[in-house]
């Protein structure tokens, strides 16, 4: 039996990354999706060893009833990584009730809840890890994205305190902080090939590096309640406007 992984918003992007590396580590990769499960069948279907479970994160009890679900057929559930995460575009001036409503949900009480129910659910032969995905701008905030950093600051201060409500040294919670890596929002490619330059090292950090990041925390011991930042520097910085729009202006 192979140690399993379930990682939310797998099907693209991020997650997608994520899934390959795991399941080339030799794990069993759950990939989670709402919008592509034809993506996710596919990639899927190149690994070792992968189902596919489909869900909204906007719908809270079907998020928990799929962490029951799963935990329930899987002998030896070790990791939840949630990725998954909407970005839509709010800013100081005014929060969009809508766009706020949606952000807190989806990243933040739906994936605190379903870290919850897999820390008190799933079977584990090896202690249980999680990794809360989050962002360099926990550190290097600007009013740009405003309900999507807010919820992302309440995400932050989860991974603190269920780190702190663990009593087994084997399980662990974790964050985990990219910056600028891949084309988001409404960017155009070269947009990005400028705005994924704007950290430290002037370099563009790739997906593979958050994946690097990810397995160490789920193979090795560093302490829980930590926050890895991948973003060559990026939160060191003092931006004022999200990347994007800086690379828009240059």
């Amino acid at each position: 039996m192979l140690p399993a992984v379930l990682i939310t918003g797998a099907g693209k992007r991020i997650g997608a990354v994520l899934a390959r590396a795991f399941g080339r580590a030799g794990w069993h990769v759950v990939l989670h999706v709402h919008h592509s499960p034809d993506a996710a069948r596919e990639l899927a279907a190149t690994l070792p060893s992968a189902e596919v479970v489909q869900c909204d994160l906007l719908d809270g009890q079907a998020a928990l009833e799929m962490i029951a679900a799963v935990a329930a057929r899987l002998d030896d559930w070790r990791m939840l990584i949630n990725c998954a995460a909407v970005f839509r575009y709010d800013d100081g001036a005014a929060i969009d009730p809508g766009v706020f409503a949606e952000a807190i949900t989806v990243n933040a009480e739906t994936p605190t809840r379903m870290a919850q129910a897999f820390l008190a659910s799933a079977r584990s032969r090896g202690g249980k890890r999680v990794i809360q995905f989050l962002d360099q701008k926990l550190l290097n905030p600007n009013p740009d994205f405003f309900s999507y950093t807010m919820a992302k600051q309440a995400f932050a201060s989860g991974v603190t305190m269920l780190a702190m409500a663990q009593h087994d040294p084997a399980t662990r919670v974790y964050g985990l902080a990219p910056g600028a890596m891949m084309p988001s929002f409404d960017q155009r490619e070269e947009e990005h090939e400028a705005s994924g330059r704007m950290n430290l090292l002037q370099r563009l950090t790739e997906p593979q590096e958050l994946a690097d990041a990810a397995l160490f925390l789920a193979e090795g011991w560093a302490a829980s309640g930590q926050t890895l930042y991948i973003d060559s520097g990026q939160h060191l910085l003092a931006q004022s406007r999200d990347v994007l729009f800086l690379a828009r202006e240059a």
